[in-house]
């Protein structure tokens, strides 16, 4: 295990060049003028009729969500290197989901929000409130694992198929005609942030990601209590948390049912407490926040 997430360490780091080039090109979509927002502008209003939504789609609805998410809760921290690292402990556990096929990109926002959420297509963002609560690498890794979960099972998505949004929405065509599709679209990217960033994603979902962190992150070699021990720290928190909107707190089932579920599954890892936490090198990079 422990040479496994060596090499899933050092794999992942080749993904990290294209982690910076994302973001500037997350950040031109702010500007409704670039050629990147014209472009997003008119994809949202041009559909086929085909009924499965491919990669490439996903990916534009996803990137118009994370524009949406660097505005309500901050920009990316601004530190190179530590971004690479948040990039490098991400991809080490993506090529472990059940869908490592695609791309993944990770970022660590300078939110104050305790909250990590991911959006279709393969982005993921922690807050800078949350990183600052981990205590080691395993902890890191058990939250971008949970966020892995949800892209991993379009949890996003189905959550607004099931509500009627992108019905028998297929791929994007065109980049500059509108109508009447276009409209319905651009509405239905507004109820998913609702879905993501405000009501949250049903229970069920949640406690899906929460097994699948543990999956992913003991396949990794990472100790899957992690994930415990990063819920019962949110648990402290909400405790005496006097705000929590926006938080996983507010956007989450029960801290204590999901703690109560992942306890009852420790079972299944009888070797978990021989496995990596990696507190040393955590503690370098998190001194860069």
């Amino acid at each position: 295990m422990r040479y496994l997430l060596l090499c899933a360490f050092l794999i992942a780091s080749v993904s990290n060049s294209s982690a910076a080039s994302f973001f500037d090109k997350v950040q031109k979509f702010a500007n409704p003028e670039s050629k990147e927002g014209k472009i997003l502008s008119g994809a949202t209003q041009v559909l086929s009729s085909s009924k499965e939504i491919d990669y490439k789609t996903e990916r534009v609805i996803g990137e118009s969500l994370a524009l949406e998410s660097l505005q309500r809760f901050g920009n990316p921290v601004k530190n190179e290197t530590l971004q690479q690292y948040v990039n490098k402990v991400g991809n080490a556990v993506s090529v472990n989901s059940k869908r490592a096929t695609i791309p993944y990109q990770f970022a660590i926002l300078d939110s104050p929000v305790q909250n990590a959420f991911a959006v279709p297509g393969g982005v993921i963002f922690v807050s800078r409130a949350l990183f600052s609560i981990l205590s080691d690498e395993s902890e890191l890794a058990a939250v971008l694992a949970h966020e892995v979960g949800h892209v991993s099972a379009k949890h996003a998505l189905k959550s607004t198929q099931r509500a009627q949004f992108f019905q028998g929405v297929g791929t994007i065509t065109a980049a500059s005609v509108g109508g009447e599709k276009g409209k319905k679209f651009a509405s239905a990217i507004g109820d998913m942030q609702a879905v993501l960033f405000d009501k949250g994603l049903d229970k069920e979902m949640e406690f899906e990601a929460d097994l699948a962190a543990m999956e992913t992150t003991y396949r990794t070699g990472y100790d899957p209590s992690a994930m415990i021990r990063v819920l019962e720290k949110l648990q402290k928190l909400e405790a005496t948390s006097t705000d929590k909107k926006g938080s996983w707190f507010s956007t989450h089932p029960p801290l204590d049912e999901r703690i109560a579920r992942l306890q009852g599954q420790l079972q299944k890892y009888p070797d978990y407490s021989s496995l990596a936490s990696v507190r040393d090198r955590f503690t370098k990079y998190a001194k860069l926040k």
